[in-house]
């Protein structure tokens, strides 16, 4: 009956709650792992003192908090929440919106520690004749070092140093109110005990606390792993549309090209009879003119691989407009292992992403670009190059795009990756004295030779075998 059960005094006066000290420490704890699990924006030394300090922060919030009446017992844990926000937006390199993902994380944490920690130790201290004040503090380093550590070793599997949280406002919304209830869920029992929901007997009060907070941990890391699944298969979905993309591209530059073929064919013979006609000097400066404009669209490449032939022909129309060098030294019949598809797409991804980086480099002599296929040691080798400028950006060992937005692009070169290690092979970037390396090493297979003489192709200006010093 309702009129029976314990007042909240008598209950925390049956058995005494989480030392105000021991909750500070708990909080502070859980930022350091969901910090830890970040790049640290600040030196090590630098970091230390913000560590210090924010433990001395964090534990004053909770002893000030202790001295509030109940009534503001909710703005004393607004006010700790807020110093965990704190420390956590101020050591690590994560955004606003991140920052508050992490800070309902680790409330949730460090209650679930705090609460586990707590029960155990009423459990078998708080009886007459237990062990004294050192064993408490050993079991209590134990159960810390063990929670936090276990938590810091689990989350690492869905956190990565690098790689962006991007954490999206109804994500965010989700996570906080995933926390609140926890919190408000597993205190409720201190609050008000005349509720259909609060415990009525010592020891089953910590043990809800502790259920409801590994409730809200659970949920909270399901919710962290169905993140990472939809952005997983957001890049399946992605990098088939770019495949899907690539291979019509290929097909409408195949019958662009051909077109682009007669009418030049029938052009030239259409000269050929202007020519033998009068006023020679004048006519000949016309016609050398006019055959002069066309023959770009005639540089058709002979790699001996008919869908390179397309690719790069269409690549070096778009270099010529643009005032790009393109350098190919291909040979073609290596790759006739590979698919229509896939040979589309490693060379449509990786020539635009040599044109746009050449695009920016502000002089107009270094926008050079150099294509080469060939084999070695039963492998072929592609490599493409460009000039570039600026400073290669990096996250969870991917390169990152340049472009501001990255749920359109930056795919590129994570489908040439896609399709090498379809092939067994590897994809490998650097840059090398300002010059952009992206190399593709494929095994060839072992069914008898492969390939033939390797085909050069310039575009626009002579062929540069050698970087510019």
């Amino acid at each position: 009956m309702i009129g029976d059960v314990l007042p909240d005094a008598s209950i925390l006066a049956t058995l005494p709650d989480i030392p105000r000290p021991l909750t500070g420490l708990a909080e502070w704890l859980a930022c350091v792992v969901y910090v830890l699990l970040r790049r640290p924006r600040l030196p090590r030394a630098r970091l230390a003192l913000l560590a210090v300090g924010a433990l001395g922060v964090q534990v004053g919030v909770q002893q000030l908090a202790g001295q509030l009446p109940l009534q503001l017992w909710t703005l004393g844990m607004a006010a700790a929440v807020a110093s965990m926000y704190g420390f956590i937006i101020a050591a690590a390199r994560v955004s606003v919106r991140d920052a508050g993902y992490f800070a309902a994380r680790a409330l949730v944490l460090a209650e679930l520690v705090a609460a586990l920690h707590w029960q155990m130790h009423c459990f078998f201290f708080l009886p007459d004749g237990r062990p004294g004040l050192s064993w408490q503090v050993a079991f209590f380093v134990l159960v810390y070092a063990a929670s936090f550590v276990g938590a810091f070793v689990v989350e690492a599997r869905h956190f990565r140093p690098t790689q962006a949280l991007d954490v999206t406002h109804v994500e965010l919304a989700s996570a906080v109110a995933i926390a609140l209830v926890t919190f408000f869920m597993s205190n409720i029992s201190f609050l008000n005990a005349n509720t259909p929901f609060s415990g009525r007997l010592g020891l089953e009060i910590f043990y809800i606390r502790t259920l409801v907070d590994l409730c809200g941990f659970v949920a909270l890391y399901a919710q962290q792993g169905q993140r990472l699944q939809h952005r997983a298969r957001a890049e399946v979905r992605a990098i088939d549309e770019m495949l899907r993309r690539q291979h019509e591209q290929y097909l409408q530059s195949k019958r662009s090209i051909e077109i682009v073929n007669r009418k030049y064919h029938d052009l030239k013979h259409q000269i050929g009879v202007i020519r033998a006609e009068g006023d020679p000097a004048r006519r000949a400066s016309y016609l050398d003119d006019l055959e002069a404009s066309v023959a770009d669209y005639a540089a058709q490449a002979d790699t001996g691989n008919g869908v390179l032939d397309v690719i790069l022909t269409t690549k070096s129309m778009e270099c010529a407009e643009r005032g790009i060098d393109l350098t190919s030294v291909v040979d073609g019949g290596v790759l006739d292992f590979m698919s229509a598809m896939d040979v589309a797409a490693v060379f449509g991804n990786a020539l635009d992403n040599a044109i746009d980086g050449v695009m920016a480099v502000p002089e107009p002599e270094k926008r050079l670009i150099k294509v080469a296929v060939y084999t070695r040691d039963r492998f072929a080798l592609l490599t493409f190059e460009n000039w570039f400028t600026g400073e290669l950006r990096t996250e969870d060992g991917d390169i990152v795009t340049r472009r501001q937005d990255r749920t359109r692009h930056g795919y590129g070169l994570k489908s040439i990756r896609y399709t090498a290690e379809k092939y067994g092979g590897s994809m490998t970037v650097n840059v090398e004295e300002h010059w952009f390396v992206l190399r593709v090493l494929l095994p060839l297979p072992q069914d008898g030779a492969v390939g033939g003489a390797p085909r050069v192709t310039a575009v626009r200006g002579a062929a540069r075998d050698a970087r510019p010093r």
